[in-house]
C-alpha cells in the first residue's frame, strides 16, 4: 500500500511539473529519476529521442556517464538494433529477462555493459512515437514483475505527454514567429518606393530564414518582358558578379544554370538542388498575377550544402510571394512613368468630359457608335455571364446580345439610330429576372441607352390592379347582394313548401338539387362580400399556432380521406393581431389547394416561424408538380381557376384576408412543389 501511495505521489508530482511548463530536459530528468526509484534493481535508465537520420540519440538518463561515454554520445540505430526496431514498429513494451536467451538486443551493448536483462518501452501518444526508453542492469538480472513494468509504462506515458506538449509549444512559437516575420515583411515592402529598396528588404529577410548571404535576383527586362537577366546581388555577397555567375554556371553537370532558371520560370515552382559534389542551390520564382517577373536565387558558396527543410523553403517562398505585388507595382510604375507624364494632360481633359456625363449615373448605361460597337459601358450595366466590360468594348451589341435581335429592344434602337429620335419603352431584362425602362437617345457618333430597373414599379402596378378589382367586386357585392338574395330566399322557401306537398313527392329529388344550388349561389355571394371587404373587425391578440392546432383534426381527416399525409412544424412565435375566423378560412383555403395539387402518398407541411425581427411567417408547402408561369401570373385574380368545379375566389379571399391583416403572400414554386408564405408584419 505504501509503495502504491509513493507511486501515485510521484505521478502527481510529474503531472504538476509538466503543467508548470518547465524545460523538456528538466521534466524528463524527473521521469528518469522516478523510474530509477521505482525499479531499484535497474542500473541504468535512458531516454532516447529521434533524429533526422532515423536514429535515436540519448537525451537524459541515469547515470549520465557509462564506460567513459556521456549519454548524448549513445546512439541507437534501428537498422542494427532489432529490439529497438520491434519497439518502434509495434509501439509495445518489450521485456527481455535473460539476454543470453534472446538475440534481439544489440550484442555490442550487451557485451560492453554486461547486460543480463533489458526493458525497452516506446514513448508514444495517440499513435505518435516520440522516443524510446531503455532500462538494464549490470551483471544482475532485474527480475521485473508485471506490476513494476506497468509502473514504468505509467511514467513513460507522462514523458510522452511532456514531449508532445513541448513539440506543440515549439510549433506554436515557431508559427507565431513566422507570422510576425511575414507581418514585418509585408510592412517593410509596403514602405518601399523603389525596386532596389524592395529587393534589399527581401534579401535581408531571406538571409535570416536561410542563413545565407549569397543571394541574387534575376529580373524581367524592362524593355523586353521575355528576357530574364541578373540585375541584383545581395549587399553581403562575398563574390564579384562575374566570378559568382561563373560559379553558378557549374552548379550541375547535367543541366546548365540558365536551363534551371528557365525551368523555374516555366513551372513557376521552387527548385532545391542538393549534391555532395556541388554547391547548394535554391531558386524561388517571383510570380505576380500568374506572370513570372523574376527568379530569386540563394547559393551556398562555402562548400557546405544547406539541407533546408520544407518549413524553411515555404517561409522563404512566402517572403518572395509577399514581395511580388509590391515589386509588380514598382516595375509597372517604372515602365509607365514616362508615358504617364506625356499623356497626363490629354487624359485629364478627356476624364473631365466623361466624368461630367456619367459620374452621377447609377443605372445601367452604355454608348454605341454607328457601327453598333460598344464604346462605353458603366459598371451597373448587365452583361452576359462571364463577360466583363473589357470583353465587350469594341464588340457589336447584337453579337454580345444575340437573343435581342428582332425584339422590341432591337427595333426601337434601330429607330433611334436611323431616325435620330429619342425613344422610351419597357422590356424584360436580358437575364429575364426583372423589368427595365429604356431611354435611348441619338448623339453625333451613335446612340446611348439608359436602363432603369422598374421591377418594383411593376409589382405596385399589378397590386394596384388587383386591389382595384377587389374594390370593384366590393362595390358590386354591396350593390346587388340584397337584390339577389331576397328573391333567392323567396324561391328557396316556396321550394321547401312544395317539397312537403304529397302530390309533388315524385319531384323531391329535383327540389333538393334546386335548394342545394341556391345555397351554393348564396355561398358564392358570401365569398364575394368577403373579397370586397377591405376592413377587418374583431381583431384580437391571438396565437397563430393555437388557431392551427384548433383546426388540425379537420386537416388530418381531409388528408386521411385522400390517402395523403400532413406534417406540422410550429415554432415559438409572438402573438399577432388577428381575426380568428378569417385566419381559419385563410389556412383552410391554402391547405385544401395544397392537397388538391398533390398525388396519393405525398406530404403537406404547415409551418410557422419568425423571420428576422419583423415578420411572423405561415408557410404551407405541398409536394405537387408546381405552378406553371402563365398560371402564376394570374393567381388571386377573381374568377380565375384551374379547377373544373372551382369559383376562382379561394385565393382571392386569401389575398383579401392577408391585406386586412397587414400581411403579404409570397409564392415559391418548382418541380418539387409549391410553398405559400403568409408574412405577418410585427407591430413595432
Amino acid at each position: 500500500m505504501l509503495r502504491k501511495q509513493t507511486r501515485y505521489s510521484r505521478l502527481a508530482n510529474i503531472t504538476k511539473i509538466i503543467n508548470t511548463k518547465l524545460e523538456l530536459r528538466v521534466v524528463l530528468q524527473h521521469v528518469t529519476t522516478a523510474i530509477s526509484e521505482e525499479i531499484a534493481q535497474c542500473n541504468s535508465v535512458g531516454i532516447y529521442l529521434p533524429q533526422k537520420d532515423g536514429t535515436f540519440k540519448g537525451f537524459v538518463g541515469k547515470p549520465e556517464i557509462m564506460n567513459n561515454e556521456t549519454l548524448d554520445m549513445q546512439v541507437i540505430d534501428p537498422e542494427i538494433d532489432l529490439l529497438a526496431r520491434e519497439v518502434i514498429e509495434t509501439q509495445k513494451t518489450v521485456y527481455i529477462p535473460d539476454t543470453s536467451k534472446d538475440n534481439r538486443s544489440d550484442p555490442r551493448s550487451v557485451e560492453a555493459f554486461k547486460i543480463k536483462s533489458l526493458l525497452a518501452l516506446p514513448i508514444s501518444f495517440e499513435q505518435n512515437l516520440y522516443g524510446l526508453v531503455f532500462l538494464f542492469d549490470y551483471g544482475t538480472p532485474m527480475n521485473l514483475t508485471e506490476s513494476e513494468i506497468q509502473s514504468v509504462e505509467a511514467y513513460v506515458n507522462m514523458a510522452a505527454v511532456a514531449i508532445r506538449n513541448a513539440k506543440i509549444l515549439t510549433q506554436k512559437e515557431k508559427f507565431v514567429e513566422e507570422k510576425q516575420l511575414l507581418l514585418n515583411v509585408t510592412r517593410d515592402f509596403s514602405m518601399c518606393s523603389s525596386i532596389q529598396e524592395s529587393l534589399d528588404k527581401c534579401f535581408f529577410h531571406l538571409e535570416k530564414v536561410l542563413e545565407s548571404k549569397n543571394i541574387a535576383a534575376h529580373l524581367q527586362d524592362s524593355f523586353d518582358i521575355k528576357t530574364i537577366r541578373l540585375m541584383k546581388l545581395s549587399k553581403e555577397c562575398d563574390w564579384a558578379e562575374v566570378e559568382w555567375i561563373e560559379i553558378l554556371r557549374n552548379i550541375r553537370m547535367d543541366q546548365s544554370y540558365d536551363d534551371i532558371i528557365q525551368e523555374v520560370i516555366k513551372t513557376k515552382s521552387v527548385i532545391h538542388i542538393l549534391s555532395e559534389d556541388t554547391l547548394g542551390l535554391l531558386m524561388i520564382p517571383l510570380v505576380s498575377m500568374g506572370e513570372v517577373l523574376g527568379v530569386i536565387v540563394v547559393v551556398n558558396l562555402e562548400g557546405k550544402t544547406h539541407n533546408y527543410d520544407e518549413s524553411q523553403i515555404q517561409l522563404a517562398q512566402s517572403i518572395v510571394n509577399a514581395l511580388a505585388p509590391t515589386f509588380s507595382n514598382l516595375l509597372y510604375m517604372d515602365q509607365l512613368e514616362n508615358r504617364v507624364e506625356e499623356r497626363t494632360r490629354e487624359l485629364a481633359v478627356a476624364d473631365e468630359k466623361v466624368t461630367s456625363v456619367i459620374e452621377g449615373i447609377t443605372d445601367g448605361f452604355f454608348a454605341l457608335n454607328k457601327e453598333w460597337e460598344f464604346i462605353y459601358v458603366n459598371k451597373h450595366q448587365y452583361l452576359p455571364r462571364r463577360k466583363t466590360i473589357k470583353d465587350v468594348l469594341g464588340e457589336n451589341i447584337w453579337e454580345v446580345f444575340p437573343k435581342s435581335v428582332d425584339t422590341v429592344f432591337y427595333k426601337e434602337l434601330h429607330r433611334t439610330m436611323s431616325e435620330r429620335i429619342p425613344v422610351h419603352f419597357e422590356i424584360s431584362s436580358a437575364s429575364g429576372n426583372y423589368w427595365e425602362e429604356v431611354f435611348a437617345y441619338p448623339y453625333d457618333e451613335g446612340i446611348f441607352c439608359l436602363f432603369k430597373n422598374i421591377t418594383e414599379k411593376k409589382k405596385y402596378e399589378k397590386e394596384f390592379r388587383r386591389l382595384s378589382n377587389l374594390d370593384l367586386i366590393g362595390q358590386m357585392a354591396a350593390g346587388i347582394s340584397h337584390e339577389i338574395r331576397n328573391p333567392m330566399t323567396t324561391v328557396r322557401g316556396f321550394l321547401q313548401l312544395l317539397k312537403k306537398e304529397d302530390k309533388f313527392e315524385e319531384y323531391n329529388d329535383y327540389f333538393h338539387i334546386m335548394i342545394e344550388e341556391l345555397d351554393r349561389a348564396n355561398s358564392i355571394i358570401t365569398e364575394f362580400l368577403s373579397m370586397g371587404n377591405t376592413k377587418s373587425s374583431d381583431l384580437q391578440m391571438l396565437d397563430l399556432n393555437s388557431i392551427i392546432h384548433d383546426i388540425a383534426p379537420l386537416i388530418k381527416i381531409d388528408t386521411i380521406n385522400q390517402n395523403k399525409f400532413i406534417e406540422f412544424n410550429t415554432q415559438d412565435i409572438p402573438e399577432l393581431l388577428l381575426n380568428r375566423n378569417e385566419i381559419r378560412q385563410l389556412i383552410i383555403n391554402l391547405y385544401r389547394n395544397g392537397l388538391e395539387a398533390m398525388s396519393t402518398g405525398e406530404v403537406l407541411t404547415i409551418s410557422t416561424y419568425k423571420e428576422d425581427e419583423n415578420y411572423v411567417v405561415l408557410a404551407v408547402r405541398d409536394q405537387g408538380e408546381g405552378i406553371r408561369p402563365e398560371v402564376l401570373e394570374k393567381l388571386g385574380t377573381p374568377f380565375y381557376t384551374t379547377k373544373d368545379n372551382g369559383t376562382g375566389l379561394g385565393l382571392g379571399i386569401c389575398y383579401a384576408i392577408a391585406a386586412r391583416h397587414n400581411a403579404k403572400i409570397e409564392i415559391q414554386t418548382g418541380s418539387e412543389g409549391t410553398i405559400f408564405f403568409v408574412k405577418f408584419k410585427l407591430l413595432s
